[in-house]
């Protein structure tokens, strides 16, 4: 799957293609060490939305299992952006998604969001509804019939991110520190 901008020719994905070209593939395990600090970034950038959501001291290794297990699971979907031009074969970003079962709702399958990151020279040029786009295909092939997006609430940029493509809140979490 990629999506390059280009003179004008709408990409694989029509005119919605994004302007900065990525070519979006499957992770591999070889992946990982590129993958578990783009995810790090991702949960740093979450801590500094909500003081709850502090990193622990060993996210590095959580993150790595987390990542590694998402690999070798057939209910997760685990993709790698890469750049091309300049930044050809260079992971840019990932997104992490997974099935969940609903078991008092239909659809009675759920595909969730848990991480999409970007570097940030990639954000803003529709790389991120490309990426959306194509983790919501893939959760759809694997039986979801709902796709939930899952994001610290105090992150007003995923909120407006997901509004404007028609998310909506259907259950919130809230917490307190003990």
């Amino acid at each position: 799957m990629s999506a390059s901008s280009g003179s004008g020719d709408p990409g694989p994905g029509g005119s919605d293609s994004p302007s900065v070209p990525i070519h979006l593939r499957p992770a591999r395990a070889s992946d990982l060490p590129v993958l578990v600090p783009l995810l790090l970034r991702l949960k740093r950038l979450n801590e500094e939305f909500d003081p709850l959501l502090r990193v622990r001291d060993d996210a590095e290794q959580q993150a790595r299992e987390v990542l590694q297990a998402s690999l070798e699971d057939p209910k997760a979907i685990l993709l790698a952006a890469e750049g091309v031009g300049p930044d050809k074969d260079k992971v840019v970003g990932l997104v992490h998604a997974y099935l969940r079962e609903r078991p008092f709702y239909t659809p009675e399958v759920e595909g969730v969001i848990a991480d999409i990151y970007l570097l940030p020279l990639y954000r803003r040029h529709g790389v991120g509804e490309y990426l959306l786009k194509e983790v919501s295909a893939q959760l759809k092939a694997k039986g979801a019939g709902v796709v939930i997006a899952e994001f610290p609430a105090q992150n007003e940029i995923a909120s407006r991110f997901y509004a404007k493509r028609g998310f909506r809140a259907i259950t919130a979490r809230h917490a307190r520190s003990l």
